[in-house]
C-alpha cells in the first residue's frame, strides 16, 4: 500500500463512514478550497476534476449537517470585561468598577463617536502597557478583579467551554459582590440608581410595596428577563429579615444587591430548553442578551427590555432598528476594546523583545516603540467600524493613525518625539505606500511574530493563516527542533529561506509548511520590528515572492496583497466566522458554514461593510435559534 503522509488515509474509510462524518467532509472541504490537496509533489487535479470534486464534497456535508445534531450555544460565565461593563451598567455608575489591564486602547478626549460615522483628524490615545499611570481612573476603592479570563486557542475570552465556575471562584464573587456595594465610593454621587432603589422612600409610602417594586426593576434588568413574583418574594423576605434586626434601608437593599450580582442568574449567559429536539427560535429575552453581550459585552438595556418584554424584539423591521441603535451608541467602543485585540492576537507584542544590542532604537526609557505599534491597528479597526468601511481595509488601507514616534518610526527607523505615557496624539494620515496600510503589514503584528534577533517566517504564517484566512494549522510535532544558529561560513551566507528548507523535509511537516510558508515569506522584507529591509545582514536579497493558494504568483507584498484580496471572499468567509464565534460564545461549527456563506453573500455587493457584516451576524440563522434538548438541557440554579 502507498504510504500516506499525513495523519488519515481516504483508501480505508468507507463511502459510508464518510457520508455521514461532518468534521471530516468539512475539512476535506477546506483542504480541497485551499487547494493543499493533492500535495503539491503529486499528480494535480484539472480546474473542472476539482470543481466537480469540491461540489459533490459540499453536497455530501450538508447532507452530513442535516443529519448531525446542531451546535449549541454554551452556558457561560460572563467574563471579567463583561462582569465589570454589567456591573457599571446595572447601577448606572459613573466610575470604574475596577482597572482591566486587557483593555489596550484607552481612549483620552472621548473621541469615539459611532453615531457621527466618521473619526476625527486627530485624536489622544493612551496604551495600557505604557505603566500604571493608564490605570489612573475614578474606580471603586476596595474593589479588586478577579484573575483575567484566558482566551481560548484560536478563539476568545468568552468561549464557554473556557468559563468554568470553581466553588472558590463562585466564593470570591460573593466576596466581590458585598466589595462593590460596600465601597466608600459606592454613593449617591457615583450610583446613578441610588434614589430609585437604594434610598429609603418616603414614610407615606408602603414600604414592603416599594421594596418589591423595586426589586423587580433591579432584579429584572440583572437575570436579562422579567423577574417572577416568587422570585422578589424571596429577596424582598431577605430585605424585610435584614430591617426587622435592625440594618438600616440602604444596608439591607445592599444586601439584596449583592446577592443578586453573586447569582448564578447574574453571572451566567444562557438560554431556555427547547421543547423539540430541534432548534427553536430564540425567546425575545434570551435575543435581547445575544444583541447586549455581542455588541455592548453587558447587560441589555432598559429600551431591548421594554421590546423583549413585548415580545416585539424579534420582528425583523424592530429587530434591525435596535441593531442600527446599538452600533451608533457610544456602548460600542467596548466592543472595539474586546474583539479586534482578541482577532489579532496583539497581547503577544507585550511581550516582544527585540535585542536591545541590535535593536537599540526601540526602546526609550522603560517604554517600547511597541506601546504605540499597538494603538495603530486598534485605530484602524475603530475607524472601520464608525465610518462603516469595507473590512477589506484591514488587508490593504490607504491612511492610519499614528503618534510622531510611529511617523519617525516607519520612515527612518529611529524614535520621533516622545510623549507622555498618559495620552498620546495621534493624526490621521494618507498612506501612498502600499508596503503600509492594514494590519498584515503593521509593524506590531510584524514585531510580534518575529524573535529577538531574526524574523519568524513560520509564525508569521501561521498568524495569517489563524487569523486573516481562520485556517490554523496544526501544532508542531514537539521533536521538531529549533532553527540552529548558522554554524559555518557557508550557512552564515543562506538566506532565512534557504536554512528553514530542511523543516520542509519531514513528510509530516510539509503540508502545513506548503500552506503557510508563502503567507510568511510574503513578510520577509520587514525585518523584527517591523521595518523594511530589501537585503539581509549577510548582503543576500530578500526573496518574498510566493504562490498564494497554489494559484495567485507574487513578486512582492504589493503583489501579495492583491492575491489577498482576489481572495476577498475567503477572507470575509473567515472575518464573519471569526465574528460569529464571538457573537455565540462557541467555536464556528460545520453547520455554522451555510450561514456564513450567507453573511458574505448578503454584504459582497456593497464591499463587506464591517457594520453590515455585524449587522448579517445578528441576523443569522445560528445567533437567532438555539438548540437545547429538554432531557440534555442545562439547568440554572434558582439562587
Amino acid at each position: 500500500m502507498e504510504k500516506t503522509e499525513g495523519d488519515l488515509n481516504l483508501v480505508t474509510i468507507s463511502d459510508e463512514e464518510l457520508s455521514t462524518n461532518v468534521d471530516l467532509l468539512n475539512d476535506l472541504v477546506d483542504a480541497i478550497e485551499f487547494e493543499v490537496m493533492p500535495p503539491e509533489d503529486a499528480p494535480q487535479l484539472a480546474a473542472t476534476q476539482r470543481d466537480q470534486f469540491l461540489k459533490s464534497l459540499q453536497k455530501q456535508l450538508k447532507h452530513a449537517v442535516a443529519l448531525a445534531s446542531p451546535p449549541r450555544t454554551p452556558i457561560r460565565r460572563m467574563n471579567r470585561f463583561q462582569y465589570s461593563n454589567a456591573v457599571e451598567d446595572l447601577f448606572k455608575l459613573n466610575v470604574e468598577v475596577f482597572s482591566l489591564p486587557e483593555r489596550i486602547l484607552r481612549e483620552h478626549g472621548n473621541y469615539f463617536d459611532p453615531a457621527s460615522g466618521k473619526m476625527p483628524a486627530k485624536l489622544s490615545a493612551g496604551s495600557r502597557p505604557l505603566g500604571k499611570s493608564q490605570l489612573i481612573a475614578r474606580r471603586l476603592a476596595g474593589v479588586a478583579p478577579f484573575p483575567q479570563d484566558l482566551r481560548a486557542e484560536h478563539g476568545y475570552d468568552n468561549r464557554g467551554d473556557h468559563l468554568t465556575l470553581s466553588p472558590l471562584l463562585l466564593e470570591s464573587f460573593l466576596k466581590l459582590s458585598r466589595s462593590i456595594v460596600n465601597s466608600v465610593d459606592f454613593h449617591r454621587k457615583t450610583c446613578g440608581i441610588w434614589d430609585e432603589f437604594f434610598a429609603e422612600p418616603p414614610a407615606s409610602d408602603d414600604q414592603s410595596q416599594a421594596i418589591r417594586k423595586r426589586l423587580h426593576t433591579f432584579l429584572t434588568r440583572a437575570f436579562r428577563r422579567t423577574a417572577s413574583d416568587d422570585l422578589v418574594d424571596r429577596y424582598a423576605s431577605h430585605v424585610e429579615l435584614r430591617l426587622s434586626e435592625g440594618d438600616n434601608f440602604i444596608d439591607a437593599m445592599k444586601q439584596a444587591a449583592s446577592a443578586a450580582l453573586a447569582s448564578p442568574r447574574f453571572l451566567y449567559l444562557y438560554d431556555h430548553a427547547t421543547q423539540t429536539d430541534q432548534p427553536e427560535r430564540v425567546d425575545d429575552f434570551e435575543l435581547a442578551s445575544r444583541l447586549s453581550f455581542f455588541f455592548w459585552g453587558s447587560i441589555p438595556d432598559q429600551q431591548l427590555l421594554d421590546l423583549a418584554g413585548s415580545q416585539t424584539l424579534r420582528q425583523p423591521e424592530v429587530l434591525a432598528a435596535q441593531i442600527d441603535r446599538m452600533l451608533n451608541d457610544e456602548r460600542m467602543k467596548r466592543f472595539c476594546d474586546s474583539f479586534p485585540g482578541q482577532w489579532l492576537q496583539l497581547e503577544r507584542i507585550i511581550s516582544s523583545v527585540p535585542d536591545p544590542q541590535v535593536f537599540p532604537e526601540f526602546y526609550f526609557g522603560k517604554y517600547r516603540v511597541s506601546m504605540h505599534m499597538m494603538l495603530e491597528p486598534l485605530l484602524l479597526f475603530e475607524t472601520i467600524l464608525v465610518e462603516n468601511r469595507p473590512i477589506l481595509d484591514l488587508i490593504d488601507s490607504d491612511y492610519s493613525y499614528r503618534s510622531d514616534l510611529l511617523k519617525s518610526w516607519y520612515a527612518s527607523g529611529k524614535r520621533g518625539p516622545k510623549a507622555p505615557p498618559t495620552s498620546i496624539p495621534f493624526e490621521r494620515v494618507n498612506l501612498t505606500d502600499r508596503r503600509e496600510g492594514g494590519v498584515i503589514t503593521n509593524a506590531a503584528i510584524l514585531t510580534m511574530n518575529s524573535g529577538p534577533l531574526r524574523t519568524k517566517p513560520i509564525t508569521r504564517g501561521a498568524w495569517m493563516a489563524s487569523v486573516i484566512f481562520n485556517a490554523p494549522p496544526e501544532p508542531p510535532p514537539a521533536d521538531v527542533p529549533p532553527l540552529p544558529k548558522p554554524s559555518s561560513e557557508e550557512q552564515a551566507n543562506l538566506t532565512l529561506r534557504e536554512r528553514l528548507m530542511q523543516h520542509r523535509q519531514r513528510p509530516d511537516c510539509a503540508s502545513c509548511h506548503e500552506r503557510i510558508d508563502p503567507l510568511g515569506f510574503a513578510l520577509e522584507n520587514y525585518g523584527p520590528t517591523g521595518l523594511w529591509r530589501d537585503q539581509y545582514e549577510n548582503g543576500r536579497d530578500v526573496d518574498a515572492s510566493g504562490v498564494l493558494f497554489r494559484k495567485h504568483e507574487f513578486k512582492n507584498i504589493i503583489e501579495f496583497k492583491d492575491a489577498v484580496l482576489q481572495e476577498k471572499h475567503r477572507f470575509a468567509h473567515a472575518f464573519a466566522e471569526h465574528l460569529l464565534s464571538f457573537a455565540l460564545g462557541r467555536e464556528a461549527s460545520p453547520a455554522d458554514q451555510q450561514a456564513i456563506e450567507e453573511i458574505v453573500k448578503a454584504t459582497s455587493q456593497d464591499g463587506y461593510r464591517l457594520r453590515d457584516v455585524m449587522k448579517a451576524v445578528a441576523s443569522s440563522e445560528p445567533f437567532l435559534h438555539k438548540y437545547n434538548p429538554p432531557s440534555k438541557a442545562e439547568h440554572v440554579s434558582s439562587n
